[in-house]
């Protein structure tokens, strides 16, 4: 059995102990043979029996382990626009056509936006070959590139607008005028002389025939891919409307030889006016659903405006106006009042509030400082800020974004696989249906117009377009939705898992709670005041760098206190501080100190209680006597409990995991309400809660945000990442919050719940539509005594079925947060 050796890049590890994870993960996939994890190059040498074990089962494996695998180089991803598509079963075809090549391992066509997203080999793929492949089968690869570039999307669909226009303009004017003439003595108005049948039967043969001939290559696309499509095999859309409109145009034209012949019952069997309305339809159905599909896109467009196109560089003091893509990391930049943020980077001097509400939802400007991190393309409102780029191009928060969505509104949902399957073998059907019915009807006794008539209804009364646009339609706007109110979904899947949601795992260090020591109590004892106690000990914390002292100093920056001078400071480790005020000794530290120092005997009651209550407490002695006391805690964040609230509110059961002891971690789950507290739990043991869930039924989700939440993230049904977490962390998540609030945890679920219920009602409608018209326009109400329906009707309901799929999807931008 033939043996294949790959490497693959790892990321995410951080000791030798993810080196044996790895090891051990990859090693348990059926088919590897060896699995060597160098932990200086990060990179992973894989043996494994080609015809038992795959590489996207190892990557898949990994990922799962909670790490990130980057494929080999020798794998590229390119994105084509494809020409010539006009149904999902057209996708589908051309989905088939290159996985069959040798080196393709992965080819996924999404209609709505008419892009292929192509994973290949280049050592065993010549693109040469893939497009020669897709022309044969009656396409087009248009417009390669290495990433999804969403830029082109409007000026393509211009174009195509345009062209459809043209085409619906110039069947229009001569439809309009064939109509009339066909029907307009059916309802009592004569025609005149000129043209009346009784007078003039082949000059109106005449005018019919140069009417339709205008409308025909207006809709010539129709017979070029149909027929085409046919030949091959595998007929799509087109080949429904080039056969019903070309039997109907033949039938017309054996009956325009009969008038010429001196037979004027021919006359009575024109169907030229059936052929030019129902490509005058579908026309007009097109027209509608590309400027519905071009709305869908909308997001993106949004997000790809937002990037500025100059830069203001500093090189020596001196202000250089650039163009954006000259911006390498580490220049500096300057940027004014109500100009665009150009790309990440790091505040180095001044001070603004930068609007971000594009880019994370968060309506509320944000402040920012020197030292702190500012995103590409947000807004800087107030002030003048010199800043270090840190991300450009392709890398920046804004490009990355773009790239997710495009990738989520490219992916498809487990939910949409049926109606795959039936794509592919819709068309044949139909037209198997379709020929069955007429000859059924004439084998009858009906006759051949009769017959005919019964044919084209069943032809072109069925859409496929309705089936092929019901998932994409909805991902594209749900993602895009979701993107504006800062909420990133990566993809049909996660967006259709988090609909099950049952439970929600929460890590609780600054996922629940803001992640940082803050002063939650201050106690003032013997005559002083919390104030005088909170800026005596900050005056003296302000020299340490204890992240306990830290939360002191900057809860009396919060309170605007002045704070003194205090002399010989002097840490006593484990223990706390002590400093000098004129002659008075200051002693600041736990209550162990405090006792060794023999200035009290045991903690007051009240401080106990906020000790009991899980929080730190540190204490304040001056001159030998007790003066305070501080408590300190990571509290909940502001929303967390309002969070949580919606959560129990939508069904969803809550846990929180914490490494912190039993009480500390009950307090912060009982002020947010959490249901379940999981505490002393070691980084390594939160993926094992998650799979206990999961043991038991339930579907998981998980909220984390920092690197020891990457495999837990991983192993959940859908992880979902706070968006300032580190990127170990949104890259091992599924759904990324921009904005750092668990308000958006429901709002992600919510989403889901009504982008999966419109993907339920298209699919519905779009079943129901051809499960009830088809048979109506084989003639199954006419064997009842009821109406029969007319090919120019079934058109326009065709034409108009894929308009209200995509219609309906667009409801999903009204969605609120």
């Amino acid at each position: 059995m033939p043996m294949i050796s790959r490497t693959v890049e790892i990321q995410g590890m951080t000791c030798s102990a993810c080196v044996k994870r790895v090891e051990d993960a990859v090693g348990k996939v059926p088919g590897v043979t060896g699995a060597l994890v160098n932990y200086a190059t990060e990179s992973l040498k894989v043996d494994y029996e080609e015809n038992e074990a795959t590489l996207e089962a190892i990557i898949e494996k990994i990922v799962k382990t909670g790490y990130q695998a980057v494929l080999p180089e020798t794998t590229r991803t390119l994105f084509y626009r494809i020409g010539g598509m006009t149904c999902s079963s057209c996708a589908a075809r051309i989905e088939q056509v290159l996985l069959r090549l040798k080196g393709v391992q992965s080819a996924n066509v999404n209609f709505a936006t008419e892009k292929l997203r192509l994973i290949y080999n280049p050592d065993e793929l010549k693109l040469s070959e893939a497009k020669e492949k897709v022309a044969q089968a009656g396409y087009e690869l248009l417009e390669p590139e290495t990433e999804n570039k969403g830029e082109k999307e409007s000026s393509y669909q211009q174009r195509q607008l345009a062209l459809l226009r043209k085409k619906l303009i110039l069947a229009g004017l001569f439809t309009i005028p064939l109509f009339f003439v066909a029907m307009v003595e059916m309802v009592g108005i004569s025609l005149p002389e000129v043209m009346s049948p009784d007078h003039h039967p082949l000059r109106l043969s005449l005018i019919q025939l140069f009417l339709t001939l205008p409308v025909v290559i207006a809709g010539y696309q129709f017979y070029t891919k149909g027929f085409s499509t046919l030949i091959r095999l595998s007929p799509n859309m087109d080949s429904l409307i080039a056969v019903g409109t070309s039997a109907a145009v033949i039938y017309s034209l054996y009956n325009a030889g009969l008038v010429f012949s001196g037979d004027l019952s021919g006359l009575k069997h024109y169907y030229f006016e059936s052929a030019a309305v129902i490509i005058t339809l579908i026309l007009f159905g097109k027209y509608l659903e590309t400027i519905s599909k071009g709305r869908t896109s909308k997001a993106i467009e949004a997000l790809i405006d937002l990037q500025p196109q100059k830069a203001s560089l500093l090189i020596k003091g001196q202000e250089i106006l650039v163009p954006i893509e000259e911006v390498a990391e580490g220049d500096l930049l300057l940027v004014r009042p109500g100009e665009k943020i150009p790309v990440d980077g790091e505040i180095k001097k001044g001070f603004t509030s930068v609007d971000e509400s594009m880019l994370t939802g968060e309506s509320l400007p944000v402040d920012k400082k020197e030292g702190e991190g500012v995103i590409g393309s947000s807004l800087n409102q107030t002030g003048l800020i010199e800043m270090r780029a840190t991300r450009v191009g392709k890398d920046t928060t804004l490009s990355r974004i773009i790239r997710l969505i495009e990738d989520a509104q490219g992916s498809k949902a487990p939910i949409a696989r049926m109606a795959d399957i039936i794509s592919g073998y819709f068309v044949p059907a139909v037209m198997i249906i379709a020929a069955l019915s007429g000859i059924a009807w004439y084998l009858g006794g009906a006759p051949l117009a009769f017959s005919l008539k019964i044919f084209i209804s069943v032809l072109v009364i069925a859409c496929p377009c309705a089936l092929g646009l019901a998932t994409p339609t909805a991902i594209m706007v749900g993602t895009g939705r979701g993107a504006s109110l800062g909420i990133l979904i990566k993809g049909g899947e996660p967006l259709e898992k988090a609909n099950h949601i049952q439970t929600i795992l929460f890590d609780k260090t600054g996922t629940v709670t803001e992640g940082k020591p803050m002063v939650t109590d201050i106690l003032a004892f013997e005559g002083w005041k919390e104030n005088e106690v909170l800026r005596l000990t900050a005056s003296v914390e302000r020299g340490s760098e204890h992240v306990l002292g830290r939360a002191v100093v900057n809860k009396a920056k919060q309170m605007k206190l002045e704070l003194e001078e205090v002399h010989e400071l002097n840490a006593l480790p484990g223990f706390g501080l002590t400093a000098k005020r004129q002659n008075d000794l200051i002693v600041i530290g736990n209550a162990k100190l405090l006792r060794r120092e023999k200035i009290i005997k045991e903690s007051p009651l009240k401080a106990r209680d906020l000790e009991m209550e899980g929080k730190t407490v540190i204490y304040l002695a001056v001159g030998g006597k007790l003066a305070g006391a501080i408590a300190i805690a990571d509290v909940i964040r502001k929303d967390s409990a309002e969070a949580i609230a919606k959560l129990r509110q939508m069904g969803i059961r809550t846990v929180m995991l914490t490494g912190d002891n039993r009480m500390t971690a009950e307090r912060i789950a009982k002020q947010a309400g959490i249901d379940e507290v999981i505490s002393d739990v070691l980084p390594e043991e939160k993926m094992d809660a998650i799979k206990n869930h999961q043991a038991q039924g339930q579907i998981v989700a998980m909220v984390g945000d920092g690197i020891n939440d990457a495999p837990a993230l991983a192993q959940a049904d859908v992880g979902i990442a706070i968006g300032k977490g580190t990127d170990v962390a949104i890259e091992s998540a599924q759904i990324v919050l921009m904005k750092n609030s668990l308000m958006g945890v429901a709002t992600a679920i919510r989403l889901s719940r009504a982008t999966i219920l419109n993907i339920k009602q298209n699919l519905f409608w779009a079943f129901g539509y051809n499960t009830a018209g088809i048979p109506v326009a084989a003639g199954l109400l006419i064997l009842f005594g009821g109406p029969g329906l007319n090919p120019m009707i079934a058109a326009g309901a065709m034409a108009l079925s894929s308009v209200s799929v995509v219609t309906n999807a667009l409801r999903l931008k009204k969605f609120k947060g």
